[in-house]
């Protein structure tokens, strides 16, 4: 099998997913110099030589009633993949994130004979329980991106492995503030907040608004704040009308892309629950969470919710270490409040950067490496 080209496809359905398939390409090009990997993904992956057979953008949709919005062409897609996978079955799919397209697709192709990998547990442990049974009919293998995982999965028959959180790799322990600024040619002083609304669509719908009329609120009390937020380059002209309706046009500096930058740069950032806010946590930046989504999809999520916090920096604390305000909660006026309060008190934002400094420690591992050992056992298999 030394001298066959190894053929995997793959499913990343957002930003975050591209950037853990990027790494995850780059420790099977490292095993395998000469894989052909292919299906569905970001730059990041086409980066790595992947070929991705429809834009990524097309499965980034999150919530129940936005997903029913585009719901047949994402089934669509499903479909034509699956049923093209069939015909020129590779020797792996591996499901990057992106359960609700990626667990119901690895079924299927693990019902007909192709082996399957899914990367990052479902937060199973966080809601949505019964999503176990999925699970355990979708994947040979789960690699898990949090040490408590393997277990839980264990007790359950679902065999899988802790890889490490590969943002914990990307990012260094102590990240060059001044670095970031000089790179972003902002003033070595002055008080930075970066203002994350989210990589979808729906999220900026939801937040941008929001954030920018916080934005406009802290500015008032503090004139001397700049303000960075990074967009995603599809999303550019939602974020300018909501930044332009709120009056902070040409006071708050657009980034293309540059999330990282932006959080190594910044002394606050007010941020979108997410994998973003992970990402924050390893910067060691002080955070305010928000999120607002429509009524319906927040009232059946939160209905199966199974712990009493929402963003990743608390779930892997086990405390409410950062504010979080969702829904109704998620004021101009308490998302100012919270986030000129970190600004506030450095004590409280010491104590947290060391809190941030061990959990940084125990997501670092070589990730693409045991990955890459992961899978060739299920190849093996």
């Amino acid at each position: 099998m030394a001298d066959t080209q190894r053929q995997f496809s793959l499913v990343a359905g957002e930003p975050s997913g591209d950037l853990l398939a990027g790494l995850l390409l780059g420790g099977l090009k490292a095993r395998w110099p000469d894989m052909k990997s292919v299906g569905i993904g970001g730059p990041r992956m086409i980066a790595r030589g992947f070929e991705s057979w429809w834009p990524q953008e097309k499965l980034a949709v999150r919530g129940y009633i936005e997903v029913l919005r585009h719901y047949a062409e994402i089934a669509g897609i499903r479909r034509q993949l699956k049923a093209r996978l069939l015909r020129e079955w590779p020797e792996l799919f591996i499901g990057v994130d992106a359960p609700d397209f990626n667990l119901e697709l690895e079924a299927g192709l693990r019902s007909r004979g192709i082996k399957t990998v899914h990367f990052v547990c479902p937060s199973i442990w966080a809601w949505r329980p019964d999503r176990i049974e999925t699970i355990r009919a979708a994947a040979d293998h789960v690699l898990c991106i949090f040490p408590f995982e393997p277990a839980l999965l264990a007790t359950q028959g679902v065999s899988a492995s802790y890889v490490g959180h590969p943002l914990a790799n990307v990012i260094p322990m102590t990240p060059d503030r001044a670095a970031a600024r000089a790179r972003l040619d902002l003033p070595a002083d002055a008080p930075v907040v970066a203002l994350l609304p989210g990589s979808r669509r729906s999220e900026v719908r939801y937040l941008a608004a929001r954030f920018f009329e916080a934005a406009a609120l802290m500015q008032r009390q503090r004139p001397a704040l700049r303000f960075i937020a990074p967009v995603i380059p599809g999303l550019r002209a939602e974020v300018q009308q909501a930044l332009k309706a709120s009056g902070m046009e040409g006071r708050v500096t657009l980034l293309d892309g540059q999330s990282h930058e932006a959080l190594a740069a910044c002394d606050v950032t007010l941020i979108a629950s997410g994998t973003a806010t992970l990402e924050a946590a390893l910067f060691k930046r002080p955070m305010v969470i928000a999120y607002n989504m429509n009524r319906l999809s927040w009232r059946l999520m939160h209905r199966q919710q199974l712990q009493p916090w929402v963003g990743l920096p608390n779930i892997l604390c086990r405390d409410f270490v950062v504010p979080e305000l969702l829904q109704d909660a998620a004021t101009p006026v308490a998302l100012a409040e919270a986030t000129l309060a970190w600004l506030a008190d450095p004590a409280r934002t010491q104590a947290l950067q060391q809190r941030f400094t061990v959990l940084h420690a125990e997501l670092l591992r070589d990730t693409p490496t045991l990955c890459a050992d992961a899978i060739e056992k299920v190849l093996e298999g």
